[in-house]
């Protein structure tokens, strides 16, 4: 080994060492690595009190831990993650949030009556935190209460309050009637708390639920109370307007609007009639007097007081009595007791606007626009219907106002194409111009078919001449021109026979090229076309056989000779 290292010079050994210790450096990280990754989380979205608990025990044990960053999280080696949450669940963690009635499981004989007051609340809230943090949407929770105050005095009492804290989970969102459980809950846990008195807010500091005002209405708070219980009530009206006059007049032909006021000094009302008519025995009262007197005489001892006695001694009595009755009559009354509601519709008014028809004249200048409000009759079913479902009371001060006008979309209706039947449609969006109407649609397609007729016949006339230039001729002079110049060619160059032959050919040709043109044309399902195909064909021959008579004859030769071949 010496040998070898000697051999290699000191650039060669300084490159081996640093290979050797870059090799090491790799290892030990990769291992690292692998025990980093093999690390799970035990628990999450902890506490601080319970992360600071479950750190104790790890320590305790002797078991190796992280701890991400914000501490909200606990992670142990995936081996041992089973054995773990089975063991801190049997020592009670996490406890999630503030401890709750576990707090009295030790006693404290030591402790004074104030202590003990402050344990329990501190209970009490914990368990309601655990309790509001078991909805789905709440991730944590914060619960603070204050006990009622009694005193002798009424002035000096003070009721039970409560405020709940949450945060939500990402994505969701609690809705009134989560915010009212919770209210429900927390004032049903707590003696003498109202469900009114609590208040709930989030961890963006949006208030979720207030404290119902009691008594009249003050502050702020009232005042949103009552444009929202306002806003209620308009909404619940116009939706009941437009459900009844959307399908009369339809959904665009009309606007309707809203107001209420509404009277929020709530009380009793007590009312005491009396009947003079009828009157009744209220009370009745009777005395009766009695007086009297009386005495013995004769010789008092032992001869006086037995059964037959010698001598009976004399007696004087004197008794008189009195009867006194008293009745009392009163008329009859009737004492009634009303309360009177908070938030009692006061006055309405009520506004509907109808929009008018429009109908296009003709002019010398054009088509001239003329809208045309309903008729009378119209309108006043429309007030009848408005007025039956609002409720609507004329001696209470309600207004309702029902008015036609064009609409601004009536206004700008273009006039009708002209020959058009079909009703005048709005205008089109700014910076589009081209209407797909049905004029617009034929020229279009007309142009697409007369295209594709036209690279049709092109094809053709390629293919033909393709043929025709294959061949070389030499024929005689002049072939005459017109409709039969084709067959007088044939028959000038080959003989009678021949040439009637030829003709013969080419119109048995021609017949079955207009098939073909006719039958591509009813595929297409379009209307012939007035320069037929075979016309164009006869005009193209005979311009070539009048440039050179020659060539054609020799063309026809052509042909003969491969239809006898």
């Amino acid at each position: 080994m010496n040998k070898i290292l000697a051999n290699f010079s000191l650039r060669q050994k300084i490159t081996i060492a640093l290979a050797v210790v870059l090799v090491a450096a790799g290892v030990y990280a990769l291992v690292q690595w692998q025990k980093e990754s093999d690390f799970r989380p035990l628990f999450t979205a902890l506490a601080p009190e319970d992360a600071a608990g479950i750190v104790q025990k790890l320590k305790e044990t002797g078991v190796e831990y992280r701890l991400p960053e914000g501490g909200g999280a606990v992670l142990v080696p995936s081996a041992r993650l089973a054995e773990l949450r089975i063991t801190l669940a049997g020592a009670g963690l996490p406890k999630t949030g503030r401890m709750g009635f576990e707090l009295f499981d030790k006693a404290n004989l030591g402790a004074t009556e104030f202590t003990e007051h402050v344990n329990y609340r501190r209970a009490l809230e914990g368990e309601l935190e655990r309790s509001v943090m078991s909805l789905a949407e709440v991730e944590q929770a914060r619960v603070h209460i204050t006990f009622p105050k009694d005193s002798v005095f009424l002035d000096a009492q003070q009721p039970a309050k409560a405020s709940v804290l949450v945060k939500v989970r990402v994505g969701a969102r609690l809705s009134p009637p989560n915010v009212l459980a919770i209210n429900h809950l927390v004032a049903s846990a707590v003696e003498g708390l109202s469900p009114d008195a609590v208040s709930v807010l989030d961890m963006n500091g949006n208030l979720l639920g207030r404290p119902k005002a009691q008594g009249t209405l003050d502050g702020p708070e009232a005042s949103e109370a009552v444009l929202e219980y306002r806003h209620k009530i308009e909404a619940d009206l116009l939706s009941k307007i437009n459900a009844t006059l959307e399908p009369l007049l339809g959904a665009d032909k009309f606007h309707a609007g809203v107001s209420v006021e509404c009277d929020f000094s709530g009380g009793e009302q007590s009312e005491e009639i009396f009947d003079p008519a009828r009157s009744v025995m209220t009370s009745s009262q009777r005395t009766e007097d009695g007086s009297g007197s009386g005495g013995g005489s004769g010789v008092p001892g032992t001869a006086s007081t037995l059964p037959r006695p010698t001598s009976r001694p004399g007696a004087t009595a004197s008794r008189v009595s009195r009867v006194t009755e008293a009745i009392t009559y009163q008329s009859s009354r009737t004492v009634k007791k009303t309360r009177m509601p908070a938030g009692v519709v006061k006055k309405m008014s009520l506004a509907v606007l109808v929009d008018q028809t429009v109908s296009w004249e003709k002019d010398k200048n054009g088509p001239r626009r003329v809208l045309t409000p309903p008729p009378p009759e119209t309108l006043k079913i429309i007030r009848d219907l408005v007025a039956g479902i609002t409720g609507f009371n004329q001696e209470r001060g309600d207004q309702l106002v029902i008015e036609t006008l064009p609409f601004e979309s009536t206004r700008l209706l273009e006039a009708p194409e002209p020959g058009g039947s079909g009703p005048a449609k709005p205008p089109a969006p700014a910076g589009f111009t081209l209407k797909w109407d049905r004029k617009t649609l034929m020229i279009g397609g007309g142009a697409a078919v007369a295209m594709i007729v036209l690279g049709f016949l092109a094809a053709m006339f390629l293919r033909r001449g393709r043929k025709t230039g294959e061949v070389e001729v030499t024929g005689p002079a002049s072939l005459p021109a017109g409709k039969g110049g084709t067959s007088q060619a044939a028959a000038l160059a080959a003989g009678p026979d021949v040439g009637r032959e030829i003709e013969s050919r080419l119109a048995e040709r021609d017949a079955l090229q207009e098939k073909m043109d006719a039958q591509a044309l009813s595929a297409l399902k379009l209307a012939p076309v007035i320069t037929k195909t075979a016309e164009v064909l006869a005009k193209h021959l005979r311009e070539k056989i009048k440039a050179d008579p020659d060539v054609s004859a020799q063309v026809l030769r052509g042909w003969i000779r491969e239809e006898d071949n």
